[in-house]
């Protein structure tokens, strides 16, 4: 199998970047951003040089509009446009995103350093729609005051859940990602006592227990995201992180995985009703702002893409 791009598997970092880009429309600038995929592993590797503690990694990801031009003869086989969902006043938007380009590590002046010398590399071939830093808060909490990822896969397993392999093969050693920015009402969140936090998000806040399935709301975050399927999990790996300054705050939620429908199995049941009118409560102090699709290829097909 194809080897991921550096930044799909690795444990979770202290700082990362997530800058979303739309490309103009022109041969010039499809040949500079094709100029940027054959050395954009080189470069990376030249910044982690600097400080290999820090543990620098990156990914460049492509919407299924854009990768029909960058690559129009072969295209991974679920890679699709991000697709909104609404229930009342529930909405998970669809916004635009030809390039991802996502950076983690554990200094953000690494992060910066890459950053500014891919967009630099990029030149007048695209344009900024959103940039957001993202940073670990206290011991990997979620602004919400809960900790973040604790269904993640572990060791040999992220790779079994992130990377496609021989249902693709053209495409083996790349990953599917969503990504959403979730934007928190936490004046509204933080008049709630501790014990009703605990029973929208289905774990105990202080030690991060889950709650037993006696006393665990159907409504919880983690009953309506925890599917199984023939016994088995439904997995994605999360690399999410909050974000936020004292105007907006929130989650920077972005998941890769073999297959983005199990991601869309979770949306929907955190979004729609079911026939007993449950769905995720946590939404009712949570809103996502963006939703966009990506494809990561392995680092051997964006060498020569």
């Amino acid at each position: 199998m194809s080897s991921p791009q550096s930044g799909v598997l690795p444990e979770a970092n202290q700082h990362a970047l997530f800058i979303t880009l739309a490309t103009k429309e022109d041969s010039e600038s499809l040949q500079i951003i094709r100029d940027l995929c054959s050395k954009f592993e080189e470069l990376t590797d030249e910044i982690s040089a600097m400080d290999e503690s820090a543990r620098l990694s990156s990914v460049l990801g492509f919407g299924s509009k854009f990768w029909d031009t960058l690559s129009p003869t072969a295209k991974p086989s679920q890679l699709r446009p991000f697709q909104e969902q609404k229930d009342g006043l529930r909405l998970a938007p669809s916004t635009p995103g030809d390039i991802l380009l996502h950076i983690r590590s554990e200094r953000p002046d690494l992060n910066f350093i890459l950053a500014r010398q891919v967009m630099q590399a990029l030149a007048k071939s695209v344009s900024i729609i959103e940039e957001t830093t993202g940073f670990r808060y206290l011991d990997s909490r979620d602004l919400t005051g809960f900790v973040d990822g604790t269904e993640n896969p572990e060791g040999a397993e992220r790779a079994e859940v992130a990377l496609v392999k021989e249902e693709d093969t053209a495409f083996s050693g790349g990953s599917y990602i969503q990504m959403q920015r979730y934007a928190h009402d936490l004046d509204l969140w933080d008049t709630l006592p501790d014990t009703e936090q605990e029973a929208k998000i289905g774990r105990t806040k202080a030690d991060d227990i889950e709650l037993n399935d006696d006393i665990k709301p159907l409504t919880a975050h983690i009953s309506r995201v925890v599917i199984e399927e023939d016994g088995e999990e439904l997995e994605i790996l999360r690399h999410s992180m909050p974000y936020g300054n004292t105007r907006e705050a929130g989650l920077l939620f972005i998941a890769y995985a073999r297959t983005p429908r199990h991601f869309d199995q979770m949306l929907d049941r955190m979004i729609h009703s079911d026939e007993q009118g449950h769905y995720d409560h946590l939404l009712d102090y949570t809103q996502a702002v963006t939703g966009v699709s990506f494809f990561a290829p392995s680092a051997e097909f964006l060498r020569v893409i």
